[in-house]
């Protein structure tokens, strides 16, 4: 029985932990694969407060997390397959059994959202991938496809031009919507060639990924484009599966939260990229996780009188 059971161990999650274990309360993060969640895969943080010069996203997930165990929290390598929030007690069904608590955060983060097209799922692993930073010096001297606009689709785009020999930059609308400091680093980079109305229809290959049909929205050309890979940068989608029917959740998937954080379940709060929120960053998440580890020790104390 713990007083507060961390879903996730992101950005939002080890600050949960931080918070609650600093705190007093007894504090379990449960974390299906490594912690440090996306921000772990990014190569590079900039706009982290305190870090001027940068600092790669595993070494900054390593200091939360090391900081989180210092003051006591633990942690389980453990998946969550579902909950029951409908009594006082919170219970959590796991891959190893149930564990029980008398609140939970949710900081489940999001995962890439998939291009849904023919040969995507297929040559996943074998040319498509989702994360530059773990597959990007497997291109090296190769041309490879960056399919998104933001701000993630624009960092990862650079960062493998340290690998790639040619990178396009595929985007469906007429402009990019990352940050113009990113835009300008894109455009000013000799290995990066822009297209814009286009969006990827096809991928194809044999054992791996050889071209890509690509359709011009603008002027319905469809063309065949000789790549080695493709990289998919088009936004997430929340790790919410496991609460369908326990929690409200927008038509997104998102978790509805109110003020402090608490969701439609009492005990219940989410933090990070799995709320619907405007801005998904390492910062924001920081934030959520440290309201959310408050509020959750008022909620407690409030139960106990």
């Amino acid at each position: 029985m713990y007083d507060v059971v961390i879903l996730g161990g992101g950005p939002a999650g080890l600050t949960a932990a931080l918070y609650t274990a600093r705190a007093g309360m007894k504090t379990l993060v449960l974390e299906k694969t490594m912690p440090g969640g996306q921000a772990a895969l990014t190569e590079w943080i900039e706009n982290y407060p305190g870090f001027p010069q940068g600092i790669s996203g595993p070494e900054l997930m390593q200091k939360f997390m090391e900081q989180a165990t210092k003051v006591g929290a633990e942690f389980k390598t453990e998946e969550v397959t579902s909950v029951d929030f409908s009594g006082t007690v919170k219970k959590l069904t796991t891959n190893n059994g149930e564990i029980e608590a008398s609140t939970v955060i949710v900081a489940t983060g999001a995962q890439a959202r998939k291009l849904a097209v023919l040969g995507e799922e297929k040559f996943t692993g074998r040319g498509v991938s989702y994360c530059a930073t773990c597959d990007g010096a497997f291109f090296k001297d190769k041309k490879v496809a960056v399919v998104g606009g933001g701000d993630s689709a624009v960092e990862e785009a650079i960062f493998l031009t340290k690998f790639a020999s040619e990178v396009l930059l595929i985007h469906r609308r007429d402009e990019l919507r990352a940050t113009k400091i990113l835009q300008e680093r894109a455009f000013k980079n000799p290995k990066i060639k822009l297209i814009f109305d286009t969006v990827v229809e096809e991928i194809k290959g044999e054992s791996a990924v050889t071209h890509a049909i690509l359709h011009n929205k603008k002027t319905e050309e469809k063309r065949e484009e000789k790549l080695d890979g493709v990289f998919v940068f088009v936004g997430t989608v929340p790790n919410t599966e496991f609460l369908e029917g326990a929690i409200e959740l927008t038509s997104l998937g998102y978790i509805t939260t109110h003020s402090y954080l608490k969701t439609s379940v009492p005990g219940v709060f989410a933090a990070g990229d799995v709320r619907e929120t405007y801005l998904r960053q390492v910062s924001t998440a920081v934030g959520d996780g440290a309201t959310a580890a408050m509020a959750a020790e008022h909620y407690l104390a409030e139960l106990n009188g």
